[in-house]
């Protein structure tokens, strides 16, 4: 006559080490990725209000050309100081529908490099 092992209970699987790996990937991909950027772009937008006197200074950026006031300029920064009194003056920057964010980003560093304080952005 055969008889048979007695039968044990089956043991459930200890999560633990999965949970360990779980943190440790959490931990290296914390630590892996970039927080921050490294230049911001900060410019009030045009909801907030504010002085704007003189005349007329929008620079419409398009995907290939700047336009000021509606004619298309080459270099902004000499176009736009005959209309500004001092580097103070509001300039009105407003993107292209086709406009990536890096053109619009890319000529707002022009401005300031040329001594321009105050951008505003609007759609």
């Amino acid at each position: 006559m055969l008889l048979a092992p007695p039968t044990r209970p089956r043991r459930k699987p200890s999560l633990t080490p999965m949970i360990d790996v779980v943190f440790l990937l959490l931990v290296f991909f914390m630590l892996a990725s970039r927080f921050g950027s490294d230049a911001m772009l900060t410019l009030p937008l045009a909801a907030g209000g504010g002085e704007y006197s003189g005349p007329p200074r929008l620079i419409q950026v398009e995907p290939d050309s700047l336009k000021l006031n509606g004619i298309v300029v080459i270099d902004i920064a000499a176009a736009v100081a005959p209309l500004t009194e001092s580097p103070t003056d509001t300039l009105i920057l407003r993107g292209g529908p086709e406009t990536p964010l890096q053109r619009i980003v890319d000529v707002t560093q022009q401005l300031q490099s040329a001594g321009f304080t105050s951008v505003v952005l609007v759609e």
